[in-house]
């Protein structure tokens, strides 16, 4: 059956492309960006987007395709940056993405009360609009956003129907399967009329997506910590420009937690219990401190201390998920599994190993810094080696689905230094082009599926046949004796 659905989809896909080749690029070249169509003969998961939205009916298919990629060159969307948008409009904070909804959805957000309705100002508005869409896309390719539609002190002023059509018209043709739900906040009796038009717009299977709420109803979509206080949420955000939003993710406090006397005492009870876990070899050093070569009148207890390693890590199979990237082959690939609160949640790993012949600085970030230990944050890794990131919460505080974590690394030069004042340096310099991301999502497992790897005392006794449903696992292989942690 999953065969079957398989190659259907593959047909439509290769159906489209060649019929948008021979009727629509045959004749509307010009119209369209090069990169565009280069794109769709490419990316499979593009053209599904549009296939899906369209119900795999490719006629309708590639009416949308001539619309979405005429829109595309007419807005010059492959090349729009933040010199696009005029300072003024990226300074009000009318529009921009921070938070996640309650089904970890990224929040786009659109405050009505400073928008004024000009139709001087309106094309930098609308580009302004698929400014942050299309940046949110290329990071996040196909995973769909919740719109928060603020209408809280919103006057008549503010009311501009053709901006609203706009909105609505990006997400039903140019970023199709984008739209999870449209949340309207506090919208004034006036506005009734004017979203009933809406409504015929967006098309009826589109209107289950509207989410009408006030201070109470909110709170059933997008959780307190991710509503500012006018909406009866805990939020301390506060939009501001300079620099753009950076997806809410943050540099850790502290390597071991938000606050420094409090991580000494649970450091040293971690290394105490460490006998007990798997992260025996975790040391406060670990924090910062690039992978060193071992002393000589060190390797007999290095040896041995990796022989316990080891010896634990045996029993486990290669990650089932690594995500392939030009720098470094990341797992899990996409999640980060804890155990339920039931269970207690136990210490998970993030997997890095250097696929570049030079080495590879990387990076942690987090929307939760507040959460989370991170183990090391700041490092670096040796050509072809792996280096093992221990994630665990803080001072017993709850993962949540809406939390997430950032991968950065970028390639240093051979005679760079890897200390911490050479790598903090060299973040400050390297170039943003030449950096690699990779988004990562937490999961929480409850305790009646123990196939999903917690570092736990019995973490290691884990029958075979139950760990090959392990999403997250040690790597078979380790780093070489000289590029374990010290």
């Amino acid at each position: 059956m999953a065969e079957n659905h398989a190659q259907n989809k593959a047909r439509l896909i290769s159906e489209t492309r060649r019929r948008f080749e021979a009727e629509y690029v045959a004749d509307k070249s010009d119209k369209y960006d090069p990169r565009d169509i280069e794109r769709l003969q490419q990316d499979d998961n593009w053209v599904e987007n549009y296939l899906s939205w369209r119900h795999n009916v490719v006629d309708e298919t590639l009416k949308m395709l001539d619309e979405s990629f005429q829109w595309r060159k007419e807005f010059s969307v492959n090349d729009l940056n933040e010199s696009s948008i005029p300072r003024w409009l990226l300074e009000m904070g009318v529009i921009y993405l921070h938070g996640y909804d309650k089904e970890g959805n990224k929040l786009f957000w659109i405050r009505v009360k400073y928008h004024i309705k000009d139709q001087k100002t309106l094309l930098d508005k609308k580009k302004l609009i698929a400014f942050w869409l299309e940046r949110y896309a290329k990071r996040e390719n196909g995973k769909p956003v919740t719109v928060m539609f603020d209408l809280s002190e919103t006057g008549i002023n503010s009311i501009d129907m053709d901006f609203v059509r706009f909105i609505i018209n990006c997400f039903k043709v140019y970023y199709p399967k984008y739209l999870s739900k449209i949340v309207i906040f506090d919208m004034p009796w006036l506005m009734n009329a004017a979203f009933k038009i809406v409504k015929t717009w967006l098309g009826p299977e589109a209107v289950s997506l509207l989410k009408f709420t006030g201070k109470n109803e909110v709170q059933d979509y997008v959780s307190v910590e991710y509503l500012p206080p006018h909406m009866g949420g805990t939020d301390p955000f506060k939009y501001s420009y300079p620099p753009l939003v950076d997806d809410d993710f943050q540099t850790p406090l502290c390597e071991n937690g938000p606050i420094t006397s409090e991580d000494e005492t649970s450091s040293k009870e971690d290394i105490e219990s460490d006998g007990k876990e798997t992260l025996e070899t975790i040391s406060n050093e670990e924090q910062t401190a690039p992978l060193k070569k071992i002393n000589p009148t060190e390797s007999t207890s290095k040896a041995e201390e990796n022989e316990k390693v080891d010896s634990k890590t045996k029993a486990f199979k290669k990650p089932v998920s690594v995500f392939k990237g030009p720098l470094l082959h990341i797992s899990p690939a996409e999640e980060l599994y804890f155990g339920s609160t039931e269970s207690g949640e136990k210490k998970t790993l993030i997997v890095l190993t250097n696929v570049t012949k030079n080495i590879v600085a990387f990076k942690v970030r987090t929307t939760a810094p507040e959460k989370y230990r991170v183990k090391p944050s700041n490092s670096s890794c040796d050509p072809g080696a792996s280096v093992d990131i221990v994630v665990s919460p803080h001072g017993g505080l709850t993962v949540s689905a809406q939390d997430r974590f950032l991968i950065m690394a970028a390639e240093m030069e051979q005679s760079s230094g890897t200390g911490q004042a050479e790598l903090t340096q060299f973040w400050k310099e390297v170039p943003r082009n030449k950096v690699m991301e990779h988004r990562l999502r937490c999961h929480t497992v409850e305790s009646s599926k123990p196939n999903t790897l917690t570092l736990k005392d019995n973490a290691f006794n884990i029958p075979d046949k139950t760990s090959e449903d392990i999403c997250l696992q040690f790597a078979t292989s380790r780093c070489e004796t000289d590029c374990s942690p010290p």
